[in-house]
């Protein structure tokens, strides 16, 4: 079945996170991303989590957001490496990039340039802090986002001060971003017939991201502190307790679930506690109703609890880990995980976040070795096999 980005073409120049996870969400959805590394590949193939991989050339974390491109090897300093870019170029829909503002620029491929040559083609620039303003040439990095953007200022302990979360949470954001930039600029087109910068900061993109907490302060003054486990919502029982020889994340928001769970505890005597007869009452004895709560869930260990107050009706969830998560039933039987066949044998990862009735997101084949595709891309474009040679003989390609 077509899936939504077939027949579109991506040039691909990011690397490290942000960039490659926006580009691989067009890949699972059927674009043709062409990866552009310098020869000796970009840094993100060889992490150090597993030497055998690291070796390869073939990072889990990078495999992890590069399947489906084909990979293409440039010394963009070369002239004869830009000429290519530029073939390419005319041939694309869309041109991604996350090198600080300016440098394709001063390599001749940067927006202004390209567009003369297609002005339908989308280029799209992720940065730090955007394309222009006085931050612009700042470097972007994942825990430097974090901590400039306020996510770091709601994240944490007030005993232990503020952290960051544990993942890059701002790469992917921008990443996903990015690729609603890239999709929205593509179906503008249909109607327009021209490309357009898409300019993605991932300081304005966090921001995005931390809507609610802009409104709060912009609208109500109020000023936002180091949450721990509570929810936004701010209800007692909507935290992390302790739970058996573990912990269960409680997601008791309603009026209706506070009733549930109290049942289910055992503890119908505290419906009837003037301490807790409203949610304003719960939050100012807060550390009574804890008390409770711990004590009833001290009988059992989280698993069981999970299973037990989810079909009473009061939401939670124990604390899984990711090796435990990608088999979670709900995620198998939805194929949330997508499994392929490798030289390496069998790997699994993640998809798309969505489904759709119609042609959704897809794993074909595995992240690419270095320059696995560049004969077949510089063939696509007229080389012959001697030609490719000689680039090959010139380091060009």
């Amino acid at each position: 079945m077509t899936r939504p980005f077939e027949g579109v073409k991506i040039l691909d120049f990011t690397q490290v996170l942000a960039g490659p996870y926006a580009s691989y969400q067009l890949a699972l959805l059927g674009a043709d991303v062409i990866k552009v590394e310098r020869r000796e590949g970009e840094d993100m193939r060889r992490t150090p989590l597993s030497r055998e991989w690291a070796e390869r050339g073939l990072a889990p974390g990078w495999q992890a957001i590069n399947g489906n491109k084909r990979s293409l090897t440039l010394d963009l300093q070369k002239p004869e490496a830009i000429a290519i870019v530029k073939q390419l170029a005319a041939q694309a829909d869309v041109v991604m990039e996350n090198f600080r503002p300016g440098v394709m620029d001063k390599l001749g491929i940067g927006y202004a340039a390209l567009s003369e040559i297609n002005p339908r083609l989308i280029y799209c620039a992720i940065s730090g802090f955007g394309q222009t303003g006085p931050a612009r040439l700042g470097a972007g990095y994942d825990g430097k986002i974090q901590a400039l953007s306020g996510i770091m200022s709601i994240t944490g302990h007030a005993e232990t001060g503020p952290t960051r979360a544990g993942f890059a949470v701002c790469d992917v954001l921008s990443g996903s971003t990015a690729a609603f930039g890239v999709s929205s600029a593509l179906f503008q087109r249909t109607h327009t017939g021209k490309g357009q910068m898409v300019d993605v900061s991932m300081l304005e993109a966090t921001l995005a991201f931390l809507s609610g907490q802009v409104a709060d302060y912009a609208v109500a003054g109020h000023r936002q502190q180091l949450s721990g486990n509570q929810a936004v919502s701010r209800r007692p029982t909507a935290n992390l307790f302790k739970a058996g020889d573990g912990y269960l994340l409680l997601a008791v928001n309603s009026e209706k679930q506070y009733q549930s769970l109290m049942k289910a505890l055992g503890r119908t005597d505290a419906l009837e506690d003037p301490r807790f007869v409203d949610w304003f009452a719960r939050q100012e004895n807060e550390p009574a109703l804890r008390a409770i709560i711990e004590d009833a869930l001290s009988k059992k260990d989280p698993r069981e609890w999970e299973t037990v107050l989810e079909a009473a009706g009061a939401p939670c969830a124990s604390i899984w880990k990711v090796e435990e998560v990608i088999d979670h039933p709900q995620i198998a039987a939805r194929g949330a995980i997508q499994e392929i066949d490798t030289p390496y044998g069998r790997l699994r990862f993640a998809s798309s976040g969505f489904q759709l009735a119609h042609g959704g997101g897809k794993l074909d084949r595995m992240a690419p070795e270095l320059s696995a595709h560049t004969d077949e891309v510089l063939a696509s474009l007229g080389y012959d096999a001697g030609a490719i040679a000689d680039l090959r003989a010139r380091e060009v390609v």
